[in-house]
Protein backbone atom coordinates (compact mmCIF):
# COMPACT_ATOMS: atom_id res chain seq x y z
CA UNK A 1 0.00 0.00 0.00
CA UNK A 2 0.96 3.66 -0.63
CA UNK A 3 1.09 5.87 2.84
CA UNK A 4 -2.31 7.89 3.57
CA UNK A 5 -1.66 11.55 4.28
CA UNK A 6 -2.47 12.58 7.95
CA UNK A 7 -6.16 13.92 7.74
CA UNK A 8 -7.13 17.82 9.13
CA UNK A 9 -10.57 17.86 10.72
CA UNK A 10 -10.92 21.43 10.11
CA UNK A 11 -10.66 20.68 6.27
CA UNK A 12 -12.71 17.69 6.47
CA UNK A 13 -15.83 19.93 7.94
CA UNK A 14 -15.01 22.90 5.76
CA UNK A 15 -14.90 21.07 2.52
CA UNK A 16 -18.49 18.76 3.63
CA UNK A 17 -20.40 22.11 5.03
CA UNK A 18 -19.46 23.86 1.99
CA UNK A 19 -20.53 21.22 -0.71
CA UNK A 20 -17.45 20.65 -2.26
CA UNK A 21 -17.54 17.23 -0.80
CA UNK A 22 -19.53 14.79 1.16
CA UNK A 23 -19.62 13.16 4.18
CA UNK A 24 -20.53 9.61 2.08
CA UNK A 25 -16.83 10.12 0.09
CA UNK A 26 -14.90 10.67 3.24
CA UNK A 27 -16.65 7.20 4.73
CA UNK A 28 -15.74 5.78 1.87
CA UNK A 29 -12.17 7.17 1.20
CA UNK A 30 -12.19 6.43 5.43
CA UNK A 31 -12.99 2.41 4.36
CA UNK A 32 -10.55 2.55 1.96
CA UNK A 33 -7.94 3.55 4.43
CA UNK A 34 -8.85 1.38 6.96
CA UNK A 35 -8.94 -1.91 4.39
CA UNK A 36 -5.26 -1.25 3.22
CA UNK A 37 -4.03 -0.58 6.44
CA UNK A 38 -5.59 -3.73 8.10
CA UNK A 39 -2.42 -5.74 6.66
CA UNK A 40 -0.01 -3.24 8.55
CA UNK A 41 -1.92 -3.15 12.04
CA UNK A 42 -5.40 -4.33 12.94
CA UNK A 43 -4.41 -4.57 16.36
CA UNK A 44 -4.88 -1.15 16.48
CA UNK A 45 -8.64 -1.38 16.47
CA UNK A 46 -11.13 -3.68 19.39
CA UNK A 47 -14.33 -2.54 17.33
CA UNK A 48 -14.80 -1.23 14.19
CA UNK A 49 -18.31 0.03 12.33
CA UNK A 50 -19.74 -2.27 9.65
CA UNK A 51 -18.92 -0.29 6.05
CA UNK A 52 -23.01 -0.45 6.07
CA UNK A 53 -23.19 1.58 9.02
CA UNK A 54 -20.49 3.87 8.26
CA UNK A 55 -22.32 4.86 4.79
CA UNK A 56 -25.43 5.20 6.64
CA UNK A 57 -24.36 7.30 9.31
CA UNK A 58 -22.40 9.71 6.58
CA UNK A 59 -25.71 9.80 4.78
CA UNK A 60 -27.37 11.12 7.89
CA UNK A 61 -24.50 14.19 8.12
CA UNK A 62 -25.50 14.53 4.44
CA UNK A 63 -29.10 15.02 4.87
CA UNK A 64 -28.30 17.60 8.06
CA UNK A 65 -26.33 19.73 6.65
CA UNK A 66 -28.12 19.69 2.89
CA UNK A 67 -31.41 20.60 5.84
CA UNK A 68 -29.13 24.00 6.49
CA UNK A 69 -27.77 22.66 9.68
CA UNK A 70 -24.32 23.70 11.08
CA UNK A 71 -21.93 21.11 11.56
CA UNK A 72 -18.88 22.02 13.03
CA UNK A 73 -17.10 18.46 12.64
CA UNK A 74 -19.56 17.83 9.15
CA UNK A 75 -18.47 14.35 8.11
CA UNK A 76 -14.74 14.34 10.26
CA UNK A 77 -13.78 10.75 10.79
CA UNK A 78 -12.88 9.87 14.29
CA UNK A 79 -12.05 7.00 16.70
CA UNK A 80 -13.19 6.32 20.84
CA UNK A 81 -10.56 4.35 22.89
CA UNK A 82 -12.38 1.54 24.03
CA UNK A 83 -12.46 2.64 27.69
CA UNK A 84 -15.31 5.35 26.74
CA UNK A 85 -18.78 4.41 26.09
CA UNK A 86 -20.26 4.85 22.71
CA UNK A 87 -23.47 3.27 22.00
CA UNK A 88 -24.04 0.31 19.76
CA UNK A 89 -20.38 -0.90 20.31
CA UNK A 90 -19.06 -3.13 23.36
CA UNK A 91 -17.17 -1.53 26.03
CA UNK A 92 -14.20 -3.40 26.77
CA UNK A 93 -11.68 -1.38 28.70
CA UNK A 94 -9.14 -4.10 26.40
CA UNK A 95 -10.58 -7.01 29.05
CA UNK A 96 -13.11 -9.43 27.48
CA UNK A 97 -14.05 -10.44 30.23
CA UNK A 98 -14.87 -7.01 31.59
CA UNK A 99 -17.07 -6.09 28.33
CA UNK A 100 -20.55 -4.90 28.18
CA UNK A 101 -23.01 -3.04 25.91
CA UNK A 102 -23.76 0.65 26.74
CA UNK A 103 -26.87 2.27 26.77
CA UNK A 104 -25.82 5.59 25.92
CA UNK A 105 -22.59 6.86 24.38
CA UNK A 106 -20.92 8.98 26.81
CA UNK A 107 -21.17 12.79 27.23
CA UNK A 108 -17.84 13.77 25.02
CA UNK A 109 -18.91 11.18 22.11
CA UNK A 110 -22.49 12.41 21.94
CA UNK A 111 -21.26 15.87 21.14
CA UNK A 112 -18.94 15.19 18.86
CA UNK A 113 -21.78 13.11 16.71
CA UNK A 114 -24.56 15.89 17.71
CA UNK A 115 -21.27 18.24 15.65
CA UNK A 116 -21.64 15.76 12.73
CA UNK A 117 -18.59 13.97 13.45
CA UNK A 118 -18.62 10.12 11.82
CA UNK A 119 -17.54 7.63 14.53
CA UNK A 120 -15.61 4.86 12.96
CA UNK A 121 -14.52 2.42 16.14
CA UNK A 122 -13.12 1.74 19.23
CA UNK A 123 -9.44 1.69 19.48
CA UNK A 124 -7.07 -1.13 21.62
CA UNK A 125 -5.47 0.40 25.11
CA UNK A 126 -3.07 -1.11 27.34
CA UNK A 127 -5.83 -2.47 29.89
CA UNK A 128 -7.85 -0.45 31.78
CA UNK A 129 -5.85 2.32 30.88
CA UNK A 130 -2.82 1.42 33.07
CA UNK A 131 0.05 1.80 31.12
CA UNK A 132 2.07 4.12 29.10
CA UNK A 133 3.94 1.78 26.41
CA UNK A 134 0.53 0.24 24.42
CA UNK A 135 1.77 -3.23 25.06
CA UNK A 136 -0.78 -4.50 27.97
CA UNK A 137 -3.76 -4.95 25.78
CA UNK A 138 -5.37 -9.40 24.61
CA UNK A 139 -5.62 -7.38 21.72
CA UNK A 140 -2.27 -6.78 20.36
CA UNK A 141 0.45 -3.81 21.04
CA UNK A 142 -0.28 -0.95 18.69
CA UNK A 143 3.14 -0.32 17.13
CA UNK A 144 4.68 3.11 16.67
CA UNK A 145 3.25 4.11 12.66
CA UNK A 146 7.00 5.11 11.99
CA UNK A 147 8.86 2.54 13.24
CA UNK A 148 6.90 -0.98 13.52
CA UNK A 149 9.33 -2.24 15.54
CA UNK A 150 8.99 0.63 18.42
CA UNK A 151 5.71 1.45 20.80
CA UNK A 152 3.14 3.42 20.42
CA UNK A 153 3.20 5.12 23.43
CA UNK A 154 0.14 4.30 25.63
CA UNK A 155 -2.27 3.77 27.57
CA UNK A 156 -3.96 5.29 24.75
CA UNK A 157 -1.78 3.41 21.96
CA UNK A 158 -4.68 2.77 19.16
CA UNK A 159 -6.09 5.63 19.44
CA UNK A 160 -2.19 7.63 18.64
CA UNK A 161 -1.73 5.08 15.69
CA UNK A 162 -4.90 5.78 14.59
CA UNK A 163 -4.12 9.48 13.83
CA UNK A 164 -0.82 9.06 12.82
CA UNK A 165 -1.75 6.68 10.11
CA UNK A 166 -4.09 9.09 8.62
CA UNK A 167 -7.01 6.72 9.30
CA UNK A 168 -8.97 9.09 11.07
CA UNK A 169 -8.64 12.59 11.52
CA UNK A 170 -8.40 12.69 15.42
CA UNK A 171 -9.25 10.03 18.20
CA UNK A 172 -10.13 10.11 21.78
CA UNK A 173 -8.01 9.16 24.70
CA UNK A 174 -8.15 9.61 28.30
CA UNK A 175 -5.67 10.30 30.48
CA UNK A 176 -4.52 9.68 34.49
CA UNK A 177 -0.41 9.71 33.98
CA UNK A 178 0.14 11.17 30.70
CA UNK A 179 -2.00 8.55 28.16
CA UNK A 180 -2.60 11.29 26.29
CA UNK A 181 0.66 13.49 25.63
CA UNK A 182 3.34 10.20 25.86
CA UNK A 183 1.83 8.51 22.68
CA UNK A 184 1.36 12.23 21.17
CA UNK A 185 5.08 12.43 21.54
CA UNK A 186 6.07 9.26 19.85
CA UNK A 187 3.86 9.55 16.91
CA UNK A 188 4.50 13.25 15.82
CA UNK A 189 0.85 14.06 17.29
CA UNK A 190 -0.60 17.04 19.38
CA UNK A 191 -1.75 15.57 22.38
CA UNK A 192 -4.40 17.79 23.91
CA UNK A 193 -4.83 17.49 27.72
CA UNK A 194 -7.65 19.20 29.42
CA UNK A 195 -7.52 21.03 32.83
CA UNK A 196 -9.72 17.90 35.13
CA UNK A 197 -13.66 18.81 34.57
CA UNK A 198 -12.83 20.72 31.44
CA UNK A 199 -14.69 17.82 29.45
CA UNK A 200 -16.86 15.73 31.25
CA UNK A 201 -15.98 11.88 32.10
CA UNK A 202 -19.70 10.11 32.38
CA UNK A 203 -19.55 7.30 30.37
CA UNK A 204 -15.62 6.84 31.04
CA UNK A 205 -14.42 3.95 32.43
CA UNK A 206 -12.16 5.46 35.59
CA UNK A 207 -8.88 4.53 36.24
CA UNK A 208 -8.42 7.16 39.02
CA UNK A 209 -11.60 8.85 38.75
CA UNK A 210 -10.43 11.79 40.82
CA UNK A 211 -7.90 12.45 38.11
CA UNK A 212 -8.81 11.22 34.49
CA UNK A 213 -9.30 13.61 31.66
CA UNK A 214 -10.74 12.32 28.07
CA UNK A 215 -7.85 13.88 25.93
CA UNK A 216 -7.34 13.99 21.90
CA UNK A 217 -5.15 13.30 19.36
CA UNK A 218 -4.99 15.39 16.56
CA UNK A 219 -2.52 16.35 13.47
CA UNK A 220 -2.45 20.56 14.44
CA UNK A 221 -3.55 22.61 17.28
CA UNK A 222 -6.34 24.11 15.07
CA UNK A 223 -8.31 20.49 14.96
CA UNK A 224 -7.37 20.50 18.84
CA UNK A 225 -9.33 23.68 19.28
CA UNK A 226 -12.10 22.87 16.77
CA UNK A 227 -12.45 19.64 19.10
CA UNK A 228 -12.58 21.49 22.61
CA UNK A 229 -14.96 24.03 21.03
CA UNK A 230 -17.61 21.07 20.67
CA UNK A 231 -16.51 18.97 23.68
CA UNK A 232 -15.95 21.30 26.56
CA UNK A 233 -18.38 22.24 29.30
CA UNK A 234 -20.44 21.71 32.59
CA UNK A 235 -22.32 17.91 32.55
CA UNK A 236 -24.72 18.23 35.58
CA UNK A 237 -24.23 13.95 34.98
CA UNK A 238 -20.71 14.23 35.60
CA UNK A 239 -20.24 14.83 40.01
CA UNK A 240 -15.96 16.19 38.57
CA UNK A 241 -17.36 18.45 35.98
CA UNK A 242 -17.08 22.19 36.67
CA UNK A 243 -17.85 25.38 34.91
CA UNK A 244 -16.16 26.07 31.76
CA UNK A 245 -13.13 29.02 31.62
CA UNK A 246 -10.55 30.11 29.85
CA UNK A 247 -7.35 31.56 31.94
CA UNK A 248 -5.07 34.05 29.94
CA UNK A 249 -1.20 33.51 29.99
CA UNK A 250 -0.50 37.01 29.94
CA UNK A 251 3.68 36.72 30.00
CA UNK A 252 5.98 33.73 28.38
CA UNK A 253 7.99 33.33 31.95
CA UNK A 254 9.16 29.44 30.88
CA UNK A 255 9.79 27.20 33.95
CA UNK A 256 12.12 24.16 33.26
CA UNK A 257 13.83 21.21 35.48
CA UNK A 258 16.99 22.51 36.77
CA UNK A 259 19.86 21.01 34.44
CA UNK A 260 21.09 18.42 37.12
CA UNK A 261 17.01 17.37 37.55
CA UNK A 262 16.74 16.46 33.54
CA UNK A 263 17.09 12.52 33.08
CA UNK A 264 16.77 11.12 29.64
CA UNK A 265 18.02 7.24 30.72
CA UNK A 266 20.51 7.56 28.42
CA UNK A 267 18.63 8.99 25.09
CA UNK A 268 21.06 11.56 24.02
CA UNK A 269 19.13 12.56 21.07
CA UNK A 270 16.07 13.10 23.90
CA UNK A 271 18.68 15.83 25.56
CA UNK A 272 19.96 17.17 22.59
CA UNK A 273 16.26 17.85 20.84
CA UNK A 274 15.03 19.21 24.38
CA UNK A 275 17.56 21.43 24.40
CA UNK A 276 17.25 22.56 20.72
CA UNK A 277 12.91 22.84 21.48
CA UNK A 278 14.13 25.40 24.97
CA UNK A 279 16.72 27.53 22.04
CA UNK A 280 13.29 28.28 20.35
CA UNK A 281 11.49 28.59 22.87
CA UNK A 282 13.54 31.35 24.35
CA UNK A 283 12.57 33.35 21.59
CA UNK A 284 9.25 33.46 23.31
CA UNK A 285 10.08 34.27 26.71
CA UNK A 286 12.37 33.92 29.76
CA UNK A 287 13.77 30.29 30.50
CA UNK A 288 13.71 29.85 33.89
CA UNK A 289 14.87 26.63 35.64
CA UNK A 290 13.07 25.25 38.57
CA UNK A 291 13.27 22.87 41.05
CA UNK A 292 11.63 19.38 39.89
CA UNK A 293 11.95 17.15 42.98
CA UNK A 294 8.39 18.41 44.36
CA UNK A 295 6.69 17.93 41.13
CA UNK A 296 8.59 14.56 41.14
CA UNK A 297 7.72 13.58 44.89
CA UNK A 298 4.23 14.53 43.67
CA UNK A 299 4.79 11.63 40.67
CA UNK A 300 5.36 9.41 43.12
CA UNK A 301 2.46 9.04 44.88
CA UNK A 302 0.69 8.22 41.34
CA UNK A 303 2.22 4.48 41.81
CA UNK A 304 4.49 4.09 44.84
CA UNK A 305 1.63 6.16 46.82
CA UNK A 306 -1.99 5.65 48.00
CA UNK A 307 -3.49 6.51 44.30
CA UNK A 308 -2.94 3.04 43.56
CA UNK A 309 -5.80 1.70 45.56
CA UNK A 310 -8.05 4.30 43.15
CA UNK A 311 -7.48 1.84 40.74
CA UNK A 312 -8.26 -0.65 42.55
CA UNK A 313 -11.47 0.64 43.47
CA UNK A 314 -11.98 0.87 39.96
CA UNK A 315 -11.25 -2.59 39.31
CA UNK A 316 -12.68 -3.86 42.57
CA UNK A 317 -15.31 -6.08 40.99
CA UNK A 318 -13.44 -7.96 38.50
CA UNK A 319 -10.30 -7.99 40.70
CA UNK A 320 -12.05 -10.33 43.26
CA UNK A 321 -14.63 -12.28 40.71
CA UNK A 322 -11.72 -13.20 37.71
CA UNK A 323 -8.21 -11.37 38.67
CA UNK A 324 -7.16 -14.09 35.79
CA UNK A 325 -8.56 -11.85 33.04
CA UNK A 326 -6.44 -9.37 33.95
CA UNK A 327 -3.40 -8.52 32.38
CA UNK A 328 -0.69 -10.00 34.62
CA UNK A 329 1.57 -6.93 34.64
CA UNK A 330 -1.99 -4.84 35.39
CA UNK A 331 -3.21 -7.13 37.87
CA UNK A 332 0.31 -7.06 39.64
CA UNK A 333 -0.01 -2.75 39.87
CA UNK A 334 -3.52 -2.45 41.07
CA UNK A 335 -3.03 -5.53 43.35
CA UNK A 336 -1.34 -3.11 45.50
CA UNK A 337 -4.06 -1.08 45.81
CA UNK A 338 -5.74 -4.06 48.51
CA UNK A 339 -3.50 -3.60 51.37
CA UNK A 340 -3.49 0.09 51.35
CA UNK A 341 -4.61 1.31 54.60
CA UNK A 342 -6.76 4.65 55.34
CA UNK A 343 -3.81 6.10 57.22
CA UNK A 344 -1.95 5.70 54.50
CA UNK A 345 -4.45 7.22 51.94
CA UNK A 346 -4.69 10.37 54.52
CA UNK A 347 -1.42 10.82 55.02
CA UNK A 348 -0.67 10.85 51.17
CA UNK A 349 -3.93 13.45 50.93
CA UNK A 350 -2.36 15.84 53.02
CA UNK A 351 1.34 15.45 51.59
CA UNK A 352 -0.16 16.12 48.00
CA UNK A 353 -2.09 19.20 49.47
CA UNK A 354 1.36 20.35 50.75
CA UNK A 355 2.77 19.51 47.29
CA UNK A 356 0.04 21.59 45.43
CA UNK A 357 0.51 24.32 47.48
CA UNK A 358 4.43 24.74 46.63
CA UNK A 359 3.01 23.72 42.94
CA UNK A 360 0.94 26.53 43.07
CA UNK A 361 3.61 29.64 44.38
CA UNK A 362 5.25 28.73 40.83
CA UNK A 363 2.60 30.35 38.99
CA UNK A 364 3.89 33.37 40.82
CA UNK A 365 7.13 33.76 39.22
CA UNK A 366 6.29 31.10 36.21
CA UNK A 367 3.73 31.12 33.62
CA UNK A 368 3.96 27.70 32.30
CA UNK A 369 6.13 24.94 32.02
CA UNK A 370 7.90 23.41 29.17
CA UNK A 371 9.10 19.49 30.07
CA UNK A 372 10.49 16.67 27.76
CA UNK A 373 7.06 14.41 27.15
CA UNK A 374 9.20 11.52 28.18
CA UNK A 375 12.98 11.02 28.41
CA UNK A 376 13.47 8.12 26.03
CA UNK A 377 11.41 5.34 23.99
CA UNK A 378 11.48 1.70 23.78
CA UNK A 379 11.21 -1.22 21.21
CA UNK A 380 8.78 -3.64 21.93
CA UNK A 381 10.40 -5.96 22.26
CA UNK A 382 11.74 -4.54 25.41
CA UNK A 383 8.75 -4.31 27.51
CA UNK A 384 8.01 -7.89 26.72
CA UNK A 385 11.33 -8.63 28.51
CA UNK A 386 10.93 -10.02 32.00
CA UNK A 387 10.52 -9.93 34.95
CA UNK A 388 10.98 -6.21 35.85
CA UNK A 389 11.49 -4.28 32.55
CA UNK A 390 8.27 -3.93 31.59
CA UNK A 391 7.06 -1.96 34.62
CA UNK A 392 10.64 -0.12 35.05
CA UNK A 393 10.83 0.90 31.50
CA UNK A 394 6.52 2.09 31.63
CA UNK A 395 7.66 4.36 34.57
CA UNK A 396 10.78 6.01 32.97
CA UNK A 397 8.14 6.79 30.52
CA UNK A 398 5.80 8.77 33.00
CA UNK A 399 8.74 10.55 34.81
CA UNK A 400 7.93 13.90 33.41
CA UNK A 401 3.98 13.49 33.30
CA UNK A 402 2.46 11.89 36.01
CA UNK A 403 2.36 14.64 38.22
CA UNK A 404 0.44 16.75 36.13
CA UNK A 405 -3.25 15.44 37.09
CA UNK A 406 -2.75 15.27 40.27
CA UNK A 407 -1.53 19.08 40.79
CA UNK A 408 -4.43 19.66 38.70
CA UNK A 409 -2.99 21.45 35.83
CA UNK A 410 -3.58 21.78 32.14
CA UNK A 411 -0.77 20.13 29.46
CA UNK A 412 -0.48 20.11 25.74
CA UNK A 413 1.70 17.58 24.01
CA UNK A 414 3.18 18.83 20.33
CA UNK A 415 6.29 17.85 18.62
CA UNK A 416 9.76 18.96 18.99
CA UNK A 417 11.75 16.57 16.79
CA UNK A 418 12.29 13.16 14.83
CA UNK A 419 14.91 10.46 16.65
CA UNK A 420 17.12 8.51 13.97
CA UNK A 421 14.97 5.83 14.11
CA UNK A 422 12.14 8.12 13.10
CA UNK A 423 9.99 7.66 16.59
CA UNK A 424 8.91 11.43 17.46
CA UNK A 425 10.33 13.68 20.68
CA UNK A 426 7.80 15.94 21.84
CA UNK A 427 7.48 18.72 24.85
CA UNK A 428 4.55 19.60 26.75
CA UNK A 429 3.62 22.67 27.33
CA UNK A 430 2.42 22.81 31.21
CA UNK A 431 0.04 25.56 33.01
CA UNK A 432 -2.39 26.40 35.81
CA UNK A 433 -5.88 24.84 35.68
CA UNK A 434 -8.50 26.93 32.65
CA UNK A 435 -4.82 27.76 30.75
CA UNK A 436 -5.99 24.97 28.04
CA UNK A 437 -6.35 27.81 25.57
CA UNK A 438 -3.86 29.54 26.50
CA UNK A 439 -1.23 27.27 25.56
CA UNK A 440 -2.71 26.48 22.54
CA UNK A 441 -1.52 29.66 21.64
CA UNK A 442 2.05 28.85 22.98
CA UNK A 443 2.43 25.98 20.96
CA UNK A 444 1.53 27.91 18.04
CA UNK A 445 3.95 30.42 18.55
CA UNK A 446 6.60 27.74 19.48
CA UNK A 447 5.72 25.82 16.57
CA UNK A 448 5.89 28.73 13.95
CA UNK A 449 9.39 29.31 14.59
CA UNK A 450 10.22 25.72 15.83
CA UNK A 451 11.67 24.71 12.35
CA UNK A 452 10.44 21.21 12.52
CA UNK A 453 10.64 18.88 9.64
CA UNK A 454 7.18 16.94 9.06
CA UNK A 455 6.62 13.34 10.43
CA UNK A 456 8.85 10.97 8.55
CA UNK A 457 7.33 8.42 5.96
CA UNK A 458 5.42 5.77 8.02
CA UNK A 459 6.41 2.18 8.37
CA UNK A 460 4.73 -0.01 6.08
CA UNK A 461 7.27 -3.17 6.50
CA UNK A 462 9.20 -2.61 9.37
CA UNK A 463 11.77 -0.95 9.16
CA UNK A 464 15.73 -2.36 9.65
CA UNK A 465 17.13 -0.93 12.36
CA UNK A 466 20.30 1.03 11.75
CA UNK A 467 23.33 2.72 13.91
CA UNK A 468 24.75 5.52 12.42
CA UNK A 469 29.00 5.09 13.10
CA UNK A 470 31.57 7.98 12.85
CA UNK A 471 34.75 6.64 11.80
CA UNK A 472 37.81 8.91 11.84
CA UNK A 473 41.16 7.20 10.95
CA UNK A 474 41.77 4.12 8.48
CA UNK A 475 37.85 3.15 7.82
CA UNK A 476 37.73 6.22 6.30
CA UNK A 477 36.70 6.71 2.39
CA UNK A 478 39.75 4.93 0.40
CA UNK A 479 41.47 3.86 3.63
CA UNK A 480 42.80 0.44 4.36
CA UNK A 481 40.21 -0.80 6.23
CA UNK A 482 36.96 0.97 4.86
CA UNK A 483 36.43 -1.92 3.11
CA UNK A 484 35.19 -3.57 5.89
CA UNK A 485 32.18 -0.77 5.74
CA UNK A 486 31.68 -1.37 2.34
CA UNK A 487 31.20 -4.99 2.74
CA UNK A 488 28.62 -4.60 5.04
CA UNK A 489 26.40 -2.59 2.92
CA UNK A 490 27.06 0.85 5.04
CA UNK A 491 25.92 4.16 3.48
CA UNK A 492 27.64 7.18 3.60
CA UNK A 493 25.90 9.67 5.37
CA UNK A 494 28.30 12.69 5.30
CA UNK A 495 31.67 14.71 5.98
CA UNK A 496 31.18 15.94 9.86
CA UNK A 497 33.28 17.69 12.31
CA UNK A 498 33.27 16.28 15.95
CA UNK A 499 32.37 19.22 18.71
CA UNK A 500 35.36 20.99 19.88
CA UNK A 501 35.79 18.50 22.58
CA UNK A 502 38.04 15.95 21.10
CA UNK A 503 42.17 15.34 20.71
CA UNK A 504 42.64 13.07 18.59
CA UNK A 505 46.43 10.91 18.31
CA UNK A 506 48.61 8.43 16.01
CA UNK A 507 48.90 5.51 18.08
CA UNK A 508 52.34 3.98 18.19
CA UNK A 509 53.73 0.56 16.20
CA UNK A 510 50.03 0.29 14.57
CA UNK A 511 49.70 -1.39 10.94
CA UNK A 512 48.22 -0.40 9.18
CA UNK A 513 48.60 3.37 11.11
CA UNK A 514 45.41 3.99 13.16
CA UNK A 515 44.41 7.08 14.98
CA UNK A 516 42.76 7.41 18.64
CA UNK A 517 40.19 10.10 19.60
CA UNK A 518 39.91 11.65 22.84
CA UNK A 519 37.36 13.15 24.71
CA UNK A 520 39.60 16.72 26.32
CA UNK A 521 37.79 19.52 27.69
CA UNK A 522 40.71 21.59 25.78
CA UNK A 523 40.32 19.78 22.50
CA UNK A 524 39.25 20.92 18.69
CA UNK A 525 36.78 19.82 15.99
CA UNK A 526 38.15 16.67 14.14
CA UNK A 527 36.93 15.73 10.74
CA UNK A 528 34.88 12.12 10.80
CA UNK A 529 33.04 10.66 8.31
CA UNK A 530 29.53 9.11 9.25
CA UNK A 531 28.15 6.15 7.88
CA UNK A 532 24.67 4.48 8.21
CA UNK A 533 24.84 0.11 8.91
CA UNK A 534 21.76 -1.82 9.95
CA UNK A 535 22.41 -3.41 13.95
CA UNK A 536 23.10 -6.98 12.96
CA UNK A 537 25.79 -5.53 10.39
CA UNK A 538 26.93 -2.97 13.05
CA UNK A 539 27.36 -5.80 15.60
CA UNK A 540 29.59 -7.42 13.58
CA UNK A 541 31.35 -4.41 13.01
CA UNK A 542 31.93 -3.88 16.81
CA UNK A 543 33.31 -7.58 16.74
CA UNK A 544 36.31 -6.97 15.00
CA UNK A 545 37.90 -4.00 16.44
CA UNK A 546 40.82 -4.64 18.07
CA UNK A 547 41.93 -3.10 21.05
CA UNK A 548 43.13 -0.58 22.16
CA UNK A 549 40.40 0.98 19.88
CA UNK A 550 36.59 0.59 21.08
CA UNK A 551 33.16 2.10 19.98
CA UNK A 552 31.52 4.49 22.14
CA UNK A 553 29.46 7.87 21.89
CA UNK A 554 30.87 11.15 19.82
CA UNK A 555 29.53 14.54 19.96
CA UNK A 556 28.98 15.63 16.10
CA UNK A 557 30.06 19.54 16.43
CA UNK A 558 25.76 20.15 15.61
CA UNK A 559 25.19 18.95 19.10
CA UNK A 560 23.98 15.12 18.00
CA UNK A 561 25.45 12.45 19.25
CA UNK A 562 26.45 9.23 17.18
CA UNK A 563 28.64 5.62 17.77
CA UNK A 564 32.20 5.72 17.17
CA UNK A 565 35.43 5.13 17.36
CA UNK A 566 37.07 5.94 20.88
CA UNK A 567 40.14 4.69 22.63
CA UNK A 568 41.40 2.78 26.17
CA UNK A 569 43.92 4.71 27.98
CA UNK A 570 46.44 2.21 26.81
CA UNK A 571 46.35 3.58 23.57
CA UNK A 572 48.32 7.07 24.95
CA UNK A 573 51.46 5.17 25.27
CA UNK A 574 53.71 6.92 22.95
CA UNK A 575 51.04 7.90 21.05
CA UNK A 576 51.85 11.26 18.83
CA UNK A 577 49.24 14.21 18.96
CA UNK A 578 48.37 15.27 15.79
CA UNK A 579 44.67 17.43 16.72
CA UNK A 580 46.38 20.33 15.13
CA UNK A 581 46.22 18.82 12.00
CA UNK A 582 42.15 18.80 12.33
CA UNK A 583 41.90 15.00 11.28
CA UNK A 584 43.49 11.78 10.14
CA UNK A 585 43.79 12.44 6.21
CA UNK A 586 46.12 15.59 6.73
CA UNK A 587 48.11 13.58 9.08
CA UNK A 588 48.83 10.41 6.61
CA UNK A 589 49.07 13.12 4.00
CA UNK A 590 51.84 14.80 5.80
CA UNK A 591 53.45 11.37 6.64
CA UNK A 592 53.10 10.58 2.30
Amino acid sequence: MSAPGRRSASAIAQAVASGATSAVAIAEETLARLDAYDSIQPQIWISRASPEALIEAARGIDARVAAGETLPLAGVSFAVKDNIDVAGFETTAACPAFAYQPNASATVVERLLAAGALCVGKTNLDQFATGLNGTRSPYGSPRNAYNLAYVSGGSSSGSSSAVAAGLVAFALGTDTAGSGRVPAAFQHLIGFKPSKGRWSNRGVVPACRTLDCVTVFTDNTADARLIDSVVAGYDAADAWSKPLADRPITRKTIGVPRRDQRVFFGDLESEYLYERALERLAELGDIVEIDYAPLQEAAQLLYSGPWVAERTAAMESILASNPQAIDPTVREIVSVGLETRGVDLFNGIYRLAELKRHADTLWQSIDLMAFPTTGTTYRVAELAAAPIAPIALNSALGFYTNFVNLLDMAALAVPAGTRANATGFGITLIGPADTDRALLDVADAYLSIADLPPPPPLDLEGKMQTVKLAVVGAHLKDMPLHWQLTSRDATFVGAFQTAPEYRLYAIANSTPPKPALVHSPDGAGIAVEVYELGIAEFGSFVVEVPPPLAIGTVTLADGTSVKGFVAEPRAMTGAQDITHLGGWRAYIAQMT
